[in-house]
């Protein structure tokens, strides 16, 4: 009876291993994460609006037909990226995630606090190499490190209506991700 229930608590204990193992090297080996669907679509350090999903397609999954979406595929190789993205009447959000598709900051409009949503995305590297204006505060300024070179902002804006949408879409519209110079 014993051997028996080795056997068994040997079973779940392998069987927790490699559901781990799985679980951890899975988001590692697919190739069709949303920087791969991205790429095709989208050019470098530009910003461009995406289809609205239909119940049969859409670009990414999960995309909620209540909100108009672009996305900036960045690469931080030749300098850093202003992003700025100017706010809609409901609500808009910018989400970075990096080339494996692990999203490490977001700000909503609300948390911008104003009109529009503006920021240098940099690496620590070229962070460090800002010079520090003494007349530059942290308010004035927003800096976000990208634990990556390559990555992707997604920018949403909410429509409350479907007649809105147009609204939502010409927000996103105006939205610039582009290579700029240090200030």
């Amino acid at each position: 009876m014993i051997r028996f229930l080795l056997w068994i608590l040997a079973a779940i204990l392998l069987g927790g291993i490699v559901h781990l193992a799985t679980v951890l090297v899975l988001p590692q080996a697919a190739t069709q994460d949303a920087y791969s669907r991205l790429a095709h679509l989208t050019p470098v350090n530009a910003v461009v609006p995406l289809a609205e999903p239909t119940s049969e397609a859409s670009v990414l999954p999960f995309m909620d037909p209540a909100f108009a979406t672009a996305v900036c595929r960045y690469d931080l190789s030749n300098g850093i990226i202003k992003l700025n993205a100017p706010v809609s009447q409901a609500y808009t959000s910018a989400t970075f995630y990096t080339n494996k598709s692990v999203a490490y900051y977001a700000i909503n409009d609300r948390a911008a606090g104003r009109r529009a949503i503006e920021l240098d995305l940099m690496t620590p590297e070229q962070h460090e190499q800002v010079p520090e204006a003494e007349d530059v505060t942290a308010a004035d300024r927003l800096i976000i490190e990208s634990p990556s070179i390559t990555g992707l902002i997604v920018l949403r804006a909410l429509a409350p209506d479907p007649d809105l949408m147009g609204m939502a879409r010409q927000a996103l519209a105006g939205a610039r991700c582009q290579i700029g110079p240090v200030q």
